[in-house]
């Protein structure tokens, strides 16, 4: 069986003396990326496939196995010396929910066909990479982060996805923290807010009903609800016309930008419950680094000038104590890939 709309991405140079390579797996619900990297963290090659989450697990692996195998036939024809399989140290993949990385069995993965499903084990055997490991998603960008992004350097790291939820990843000493059962730093589903808003975790109040782009769009909606009723004119109507009725992570922050004090409340208060969340981390962990990714990182400034002031109303800390970096993180897109390449660094 093979796959579709299968997209690769070529690199230029292969060094000759004997390093290291690896591959850095990311599993979504809409696409599979896989990428040969370098023990320098660099991508030599990726490449991505549809996921087709509908189709049984065995299918799935079966095309991550074949593109794993694709792309170092592709190393291979530009790597004089020539790649095999073989020369792989291990395959690591990022994988959303429940990741056992001492058995290599994903528990659960929530919209994707795996349920105590052994993924370690089926594609060690399905592309002959001898060698695999897996992880969380969020756990696995927290980890490029550390070796490769803005926590680079640091002892003590914390990262932060805000996406349709919001994820949380801890590194200690250049490991991942994940708690005895592999399902700990679910630090979007603290309770923020007592009788709050509904969580998809069956909670009230969670931290990512409010701070996760769903949570920016809720916001916006009942923003928008709220000038309809009192007649108030607002610039994101005109935007939400404007992009066919949807209402994005970007409504607000566009339409503030335009000067509209409707869209600005909208903005006030996303940051206020993101800093929240924010603060509490900080108290509880004190990193060296904390990071924070997703697409509303690019808003850039607009975000995160306001939002490190109001952190630091909420810390209270003195002029002279030593301050938690924040930082934008630096691996975008790539995080997934990086973070499960770099598993048993």
């Amino acid at each position: 069986m093979g796959y579709n709309k299968q997209k690769i991405t070529l690199g230029n140079e292969f060094d000759e003396r004997k390093i290291m390579y690896y591959l850095g797996i990311d599993l979504g619900g809409t696409n599979i990326a896989v990428g040969v990297v370098d023990e320098n963290c660099k991508i030599v090659k990726k490449g991505s496939v549809p996921t087709k989450a509908e189709r049984e697990a065995d299918e799935i692996i079966a095309d991550m196995a074949k593109l794993c195998k694709d792309l170092v036939a592709d190393c291979s024809l530009n790597k004089p010396a020539g790649m095999a399989v073989d020369d792989i140290e291990y395959a690591g993949i990022a994988t959303p929910g429940t990741a056992n990385r001492d058995t290599g069995i994903i528990v659960y993965a929530n919209n994707l066909p795996f349920m105590n499903y052994p993924i370690a084990q089926k594609l060690s055997q399905m592309s002959g990479v001898k060698h695999v490991m897996i992880e969380n998603d969020a756990n696995a960008a927290a980890k490029a982060e550390a070796v490769a992004g803005a926590a680079k350097g640091a002892d003590f790291s914390v990262m932060i996805t805000l996406g349709t939820g919001v994820g949380g990843g801890i590194v200690l000493d250049g490991q991942v923290y994940s708690g005895f059962n592999f399902a700990g730093a679910e630090l979007g589903h603290m309770v923020i807010e007592k009788d709050g808003r509904p969580c998809s975790c069956g909670r009230n109040g969670c931290w990512e009903s409010y701070s996760s782009a769903t949570g920016l769009v809720n916001m916006t909606k009942d923003k928008l609800s709220e000038c309809h009723s009192t007649g108030r004119e607002t610039l994101m109507d005109k935007i939400v016309a404007k992009n066919e009725g949807r209402i994005s992570g970007k409504t607000a922050f566009s339409a503030m930008k335009s000067g509209d004090a409707a869209a600005a409340e909208v903005v006030e208060d996303y940051i206020d419950y993101l800093a929240c969340g924010l603060t509490n981390i900080l108290r509880i962990f004190q990193p060296d680094v904390l990071s924070i990714g997703g697409g509303i990182c690019n808003e850039g400034d607009n975000l995160l000038v306001p939002l490190k002031k109001k952190i630091d109303e909420m810390l209270h800390l003195p002029d002279y104590a030593k301050k938690i970096e924040i930082k934008i993180a630096e691996m975008g897109n790539d995080a997934g890939i990086i973070g499960a390449a770099t598993l048993g660094m």
